[in-house]
């Protein structure tokens, strides 16, 4: 038994029992039943779905037989644990760990040894086919494994093993998603992400360093609900958390759209809260939704670029622990320029069909809407005049 308050709740399909749980759940954690539905109703809002959803999320999460959690470790440094941990609404662990039912935790584990195997075994048998395997950490798997081992097996054929018996599989993290830190050049160990580990399987990758907890939370939640997975994008992450990039509901982009940029740490501009764009930051290639739920709930700053530091891209392989930290980012989605071409120009001053389409789209592609307008421009004006 992972946590000793799961211990002192009555658990198993019988229905009266289950009635006096939610009152014990109360008691334990001092969250109302009114308050337990508003926090799922903000759970379905940020699943995309409508507010009206929470009492059947709800319902489904009260539910006497909703499958279990199992939580194995490899490659890592802990920190999406806990990352969960620190949730704060609708309180800290307890309701968390009870409302995922959460079985097994090596982090979270009373016992050592021969009885923490024991525990891990009988939890996998007791809810073979209806568990979701939630694995933390990447899976090394060069030399056969044995730079990870876990009471004399390697991690990779524990992962396997356990997720041959899975209802769902959960990668959390970067380093289980796609590799994270350790995979980084030269990879000695060959530290690989899961998905990759458990090819023709379905992974539900929640990549971040470390990921906010209700990215994964809501997900645990769609599929007690629905009794299916969320959409996914073609990485395996939920479209829901990551289906937008960074850039684009970042708290600082109306100074991109600008040009207003902070030059260094502690200049005027990064005083004043400018575009971190030239510090590195890599919000314009990074898919996530940062900026929208932030961490820990303590308000606007809590988020890398909240408090004045560059987005270093942890959600995608390729970006964060590969490129340089104060390189600039591509920018993947031009926008709109702020001052759009004319619809008429004056005879025999008319722009040429290249210098049009650069106003009218590409301004404010790379380091803001007037120095990159000048730029291109320039660039479009002479390829004009050679065409001509």
């Amino acid at each position: 038994m992972c946590c000793p308050v799961r211990a002192q709740q009555p658990r198993g399909g019988d229905m009266d029992v289950q009635k006096n749980c939610m009152p014990d759940r109360q008691k334990l954690t001092g969250v109302s039943r009114r308050d337990f539905i508003k926090f799922c109703g903000v759970m379905a809002v940020g699943m995309g779905l409508p507010v009206g959803m929470g009492p059947r999320i709800a319902a489904a999460a009260t539910a006497p037989q909703r499958p279990p959690v199992i939580w194995i470790h490899g490659q890592e440094c802990t920190g999406c644990s806990e990352s969960l941990l620190r949730t704060s609404h609708p309180t800290l662990e307890r309701l968390i760990l009870d409302l995922i039912s959460l079985d097994y935790h090596e982090t979270l584990e009373a016992g050592a040894g021969r009885q923490a195997e024991a525990a891990f075994d009988q939890a996998v048998k007791k809810s073979a086919g209806r568990f979701i395997l939630v694995v933390e950490g990447s899976a090394p798997v060069k030399d056969g494994g044995i730079y990870c081992k876990i009471a004399g097996k390697p991690f990779v054929d524990i992962v396997t093993e356990t997720a041959a018996k899975a209802a769902a599989i959960i990668a959390i993290g970067s380093c289980a998603s796609w590799g994270g830190v350790q995979s980084s050049a030269p990879n000695p160990t060959g530290a690989t992400g899961i998905p990759e580990v458990l090819k023709g399987k379905t992974v539900v990758t929640i990549p971040g360093c470390p990921p906010n907890p209700y990215n994964f939370l809501s997900t645990v939640l769609y599929f007690l609900t629905f009794k299916k997975l969320p959409d996914l994008d073609d990485l395996g992450r939920p479209k829901f958390a990551y289906g937008r990039l960074i850039h684009e509901n970042c708290m600082r982009r109306p100074h991109f759209d600008a040009g207003r940029f902070a030059e260094q740490f502690g200049d005027e501009g990064h005083r004043k809260g400018y575009c971190l764009y030239k510090l590195g930051c890599k919000g314009p290639m990074t898919y996530a939704n940062c900026p929208v739920i932030l961490f820990n709930d303590v308000g606007s700053g809590a988020w890398p670029v909240g408090t004045g530091h560059p987005c270093f891209g942890c959600t995608e392989e390729g970006v964060g622990f590969t490129i340089p930290q104060f390189t600039e980012a591509d920018v993947e989605i031009v926008t709109p320029a702020a001052a759009h071409a004319p619809i008429t120009v004056e005879k025999g001053r008319g722009m040429s069909k290249g210098s049009a389409a650069l106003l009218g789209g590409l301004a404010g592609a790379a380091i803001g809407a007037g120095v990159m307008v000048t730029k291109q421009l320039g660039k479009a004006e002479s390829a004009d005049e050679k065409e001509e």
